[in-house]
């Protein structure tokens, strides 16, 4: 068949991230003992992005090369029958054998969402940070766009970053309010370890009042660390989408990406997921 190009959902929440990380349970040594079962052979799956422990993703994208003789269209029937019931393939595709979902990628979108309920929701536990305390949205909402552009942003990554450049471009970064659920949306050509849960920290610092939307500014352009907020919990990160051409990318800029995640949660909530 030569190179096959999944989309992945997943509930990282039992899982130590997407990379294969030795016998660890990780989406990455799921996903290809999986396929091995289905080729009878070693197989090694690449993925867009390298989604710490507990971290979500609604549109993960992975490629890898086989031989198999399985049709395209159902390669998400086999493998949704062997995966376990927290990973999903919503689509697979033939492509070029210079595809790669990383390096081929436009850029990515990552949403983070908080819960701001007076008490705790059993439903939402898994995809959201709870946080209690009343925030200002307004000084939130304002202190998000200033993320947009291209900095470096040293500022806002963990320690043990391999990269080279810690400069990225953030194309989008938008806060939403719905119900009790505020969702920052951020899409970029890439982001450095941490880097979008530091920025939530940060705005959840804003929403407190210890900060305003001018400490963004003065993060980024110093690059101190101690400037930005703490880094906050993994559950409420999600790898939304990878974009590879201009008309899959409109169309996504065209959703309401707020009311869409309210209502993927109600969903989960319902189902008593």
């Amino acid at each position: 068949m030569g190179r096959v190009k999944m989309v992945v959902s997943y509930d990282g929440t039992n899982y130590h991230g997407f990379q294969r990380q030795g016998e660890l349970n990780t989406i990455q040594k799921t996903l290809e003992e999986t396929i091995g079962r289905l080729s009878d052979s070693a197989v090694r799956v690449h993925g867009a992005g390298r989604t710490d422990a507990g971290v979500h993703a609604r549109g993960q994208v992975v490629a890898f090369d086989t031989d198999w003789t399985i049709p395209i269209e159902r390669v998400p029937y086999a493998m949704n029958a062997l995966l376990p019931e927290d990973i999903a393939v919503l689509s697979a595709s033939e492509v070029s054998p210079d595809f790669h979902p990383r390096y081929s990628a436009r850029s990515k979108l990552y949403s983070y969402t908080i819960y701001t309920g007076v008490h705790r929701s059993p439903f939402l536990r898994r995809y959201t940070y709870h946080f209690a305390r009343a925030l200002d949205v307004d000084s939130m909402v304002e202190a998000a766009r200033l993320f947009e552009g291209t900095w470096d942003f040293r500022a806002f990554r963990s320690s043990g970053s391999p990269v080279r450049s810690s400069t990225r471009t953030v194309y989008r970064s938008e806060l939403k309010a719905s119900g009790p659920l505020l969702t920052l949306w951020i899409e970029a050509d890439g982001f450095l370890y941490n880097m979008v849960r530091i920025i939530v920290g940060t705005l959840i610092e804003v929403g407190l009042g210890k900060s305003g939307p001018e400490r963004v500014t003065e993060a980024i352009l110093s690059g101190d660390r101690r400037l930005a907020g703490p880094t906050v919990p993994a559950c409420g990160l999600c790898l939304e989408c990878v974009y590879y051409d201009l008309q899959d990318h409109e169309s996504w800029r065209d959703m309401d990406c707020a009311r869409l995640t309210w209502r993927s949660l109600r969903r989960s909530s319902v189902n008593g997921t």
